[in-house]
């Protein structure tokens, strides 16, 4: 291994997914020299085994799905997917997995790309050891984020390595459907994919420990999802873990603990993710290696005045948007550091990540779509706050009924009853992807209910739901 001379940079990034990327581009905006450093493919796990494989997959099955719907149409598309050019359209937004366009990208702005495995060797310096086993020592004039993301959790089973089961990743990539897939898990991962791959072409059993899909949204998202699978030709199996699983002359045979035995071609497992952390080097700085890293509202690591972690890696939101987020956030208070200037740290600061605490939105692309902003019912009354819920049926809007024959869906909106603003919103339904983001506004704006009464949606769109909710509310 041979050592070159240090380089000193400014600003040092591990991690050159869209958030190492978000934190480069707003040091660079600043004048700050930066270096980033990366393992893998540039723009990181949501470009190319997340987000944007997974959204191109599921595209075309939302899309016939809507279609069947609607009279004139319905018939014409009633055969298969093409498969083949679904995964063709899906290797085309993965770039075919190369990064040359991230690259020029990168180097747009002005930052420095380091191909490697980048390690902390203590406070404001990374050794990244190349490709070739060449070991360059970057230092940081003033600050380290940390942006390397999370991977898959597998579970401790016996044997589920020589398996060789599928994790996100293999699920987004793959070239073929299997012609039966079992899906471990009830989250955003296990239901998109089992959408996806059940209008691709394979037997989908969905095999789901706790009582329910989505437990982390409204108690009616998993449902209505669940039924949709169903009605898609899922199994779906709630109450359910694996025992054990094995592979027999290519088969994989999977037995849960009720005794069942189930086969299929490969198995996905969607329980979860660990931080991608265990061999950066955080023991160099007192740190634990394998841990999430806990910071500060301007992403600074607790306990420290250079280091930042960004991203799914600090277990605030485990979403690419908020962390990107948290990239403006964190890439604006390294250069105000930097300069010296007052910190804007106070809730809504341009230096505090304020929204992870309340007003976080996700979008499930299953058919039907589940969109959420801010907390659950369950959670504000946990939280101790004074709430109210308020339900509508979205077949009560005249935009859902031209949306779709037969439209289900469902919103609430939680509402703080001392100041009258929202907590939280839930859609449920076909194309409700595209409303969450009202809501979001509403819900970190703090906009009052009074005022919201003034915000008067067009006619007929799926948006006047907002109009039935507040008339609910109301009276």
């Amino acid at each position: 291994m041979t050592e070159t001379e240090s380089i000193a940079y400014d600003v040092v990034v591990l991690g050159a997914g869209p958030v190492g990327e978000n934190v480069a581009d707003r040091t660079r905006a600043a004048g700050l020299t930066t270096a980033v450093v990366e393992s893998e493919l540039v723009g990181g796990e949501c470009s190319y085994w997340a987000c944007m494989p997974s959204k191109a997959l599921l595209r075309p099955v939302i899309a016939q799905s809507d279609a069947r719907h609607l009279p004139g149409l319905g018939q014409a598309v009633q055969g298969p997917l093409d498969t083949p050019a679904v995964l063709a359209r899906r290797n085309y937004f993965t770039s075919n997995w190369k990064d040359d366009g991230q690259v020029a990208w990168l180097d747009g702005i002005g930052a420095d790309l380091h191909r490697g495995h980048g390690r902390l060797a203590g406070p404001r310096t990374v050794t990244v050891t190349g490709p070739d086993g060449t070991l360059t020592t970057l230092t940081a004039r003033h600050a380290v984020a940390v942006a390397t993301g999370t991977r898959a959790l597998l579970p401790d089973l016996p044997g589920l390595a020589e398996v060789k089961p599928w994790t996100s990743r293999e699920a987004t990539s793959a070239q073929e459907a299997p012609g039966r897939l079992i899906v471990v898990g009830g989250g955003v991962v296990a239901t998109e994919m089992a959408t996806a791959w059940q209008a691709l072409g394979s037997q989908v059993t969905l095999l789901v420990r706790g009582k329910g899909l989505l437990n982390r949204m409204e108690p009616f998202a998993g449902e209505l999802v669940a039924d949709a699978l169903k009605e898609a030709g899922v199994d779906v199996r709630t109450g359910t873990s694996v025992r054990s699983v094995t592979r027999e002359n290519g088969t994989v045979v999977a037995v849960t603990d009720s005794g069942d035995r189930i086969e299929a071609d490969e198995i996905l497992f969607a329980t979860g993710r660990v931080p991608h952390t265990d061999d950066i080097g955080l023991d160099t700085v007192g740190l634990e290696p394998g841990s999430w890293l806990s910071a500060d509202d301007s992403l600074l690591v607790e306990g420290t005045d250079w280091l930042y972690a960004v991203g799914d890696v600090n277990h605030r939101a485990l979403l690419t948007h908020q962390g990107k987020y948290q990239a403006r956030i964190a890439g604006a208070a390294i250069a105000a550091r930097a300069a010296g200037t007052p910190l804007l740290d106070a809730p809504w600061g341009a230096h505090a990540a304020t929204a992870d605490h309340g007003a976080v939105p996700q979008v499930v692309f299953t058919d039907p779509e589940a969109a959420a902003v801010g907390i659950s019912l369950a959670e504000a009354e946990q939280a101790g706050h004074r709430v109210r819920a308020v339900d509508v049926e979205f077949s009560s809007v005249a935009g859902a009924g031209l949306y779709a024959d037969g439209y289900k869906g469902r919103a609430r909106m939680v509402v703080d009853l001392d100041s009258e603003t929202l907590r939280g919103v839930t859609f449920v339904g076909p194309g409700v992807g595209e409303l969450i983001h009202s809501a979001t506004v509403a819900v970190a704006g703090e906009v009052p209910i009074s005022r919201l009464w003034h915000a008067v949606p067009s006619y007929p769109t799926l948006s006047e739901v907002w109009l039935r909710l507040l008339e609910a509310y109301r009276g």
